[in-house]
């Protein structure tokens, strides 16, 4: 499974693809799609938009897994959020890709094992978990890669579930 994590942003959209087979994960890109504060704002999603879709083209993806908006108290950066997240969502609808979303809580709990845990804990374990020398760099890459290591691992957790409910159940079923 090619898993597409999405942080998203209207200055920096950060994307990482990660592969999953059975338990292993390997990061297969990761990187920041920029756009300049000083255009309009329709060239600025149109940046978006273009680079998303370039990725999507490139990787194929099974899935795109997003962060989920976060209340803020600025109403203006959510606005321009909610903007660039939609912007994700249609180049995924385009190609027929199912999208899941994740609050930051929930990413930190699957990644790190404790939902408050801060930026460093996060790019840390994400580092680990994908076998990289460094953490990712920008941060945006790195909470991207998060966002896909968190829907991996989780879809591998309900596998796993699944399996073992499916044995249980014919046991019971020949006794």
């Amino acid at each position: 499974m090619i898993v597409l994590g999405v942080d998203p942003g209207l200055s920096a959209m950060g994307y990482g693809v990660v592969k999953a087979e059975g338990g292993a994960h390997e990061a297969l890109d990761w990187g920041v799609i920029h756009t300049q504060a000083k255009t309009t704002l329709s060239s600025r999603l149109l940046v978006l938009y273009t680079g998303i879709s370039a990725v999507i083209n490139q990787y194929q993806p099974d899935i795109m897994a997003c962060e989920g908006l976060i209340f803020a108290q600025n109403v203006q950066s959510a606005l321009a959020l909610g903007q660039a997240r939609g912007v994700a969502l249609l180049a995924a609808a385009e190609k027929n890709l199912t999208v899941v979303e994740y609050s930051p809580k929930e990413i930190k709990l699957t990644v790190v094992g404790r939902g408050n845990a801060g930026k460093d804990q996060v790019g840390q374990m994400v580092k680990i978990l994908l076998g990289l020398r460094n953490e990712p760099i920008p941060s945006d890459a790195g909470d991207a890669l998060g966002v896909a290591l968190s829907h991996s691992l989780n879809a591998r957790r309900q596998q796993l579930l699944d399996t073992q409910r499916k044995a249980a159940s014919s046991v019971r079923g020949k006794k």
